[in-house]
């Protein structure tokens, strides 16, 4: 794997960080009933569930980064579209809710870079050399 995919990768954590602060500062889960329910089952208070959620996503984002990505281990392929695969929903499904709801949503200034960071992420693996590095 060459360093533009795993920078990609990093990049798209780092972008998702950026994401998951604009939809704290929006209050997430008061306002969408999956992250009211996700939260909810992380703790009764749904303010620190969500923060965990997040917190949680990043530092496992950091860790796949730093020890799957990063060295190409043989499982990069399964996180890296895992990531690709939710960005992507992220970056689609912010601006239909918005549009749904008729006015800005948290998450909506953020969600477009992260569709795009994913298309450039999955451009960067499918480009990859097919050369397998350990």
């Amino acid at each position: 794997m060459n360093g533009k995919v795993h920078l990609a990768f990093l990049a798209v954590v780092i972008l998702q960080a950026f994401h998951s602060v604009e939809e704290y500062v929006g209050q997430l889960w008061e306002n969408f009933p999956p992250a009211t329910f996700l939260c909810g089952l992380i703790s009764d208070d749904l303010e620190k569930g969500f923060l965990i959620i997040n917190i949680g996503l990043f530092v496992a984002g950091l860790i796949v980064w730093w020890f799957v990505v990063k060295p190409n281990r043989i499982s990069a392929g399964f996180f890296i579209w895992f990531w690709i695969v939710i960005e992507l929903i992220n970056g689609v499904g912010h601006p239909v809710w918005s549009v749904m709801q008729n006015s800005y949503t948290p998450g909506l200034i953020t969600a477009p870079l992260l569709f795009i960071a994913a298309i450039h992420l999955m451009r960067m693996w499918l480009l990859r050399s097919p050369i397998v590095e350990h």
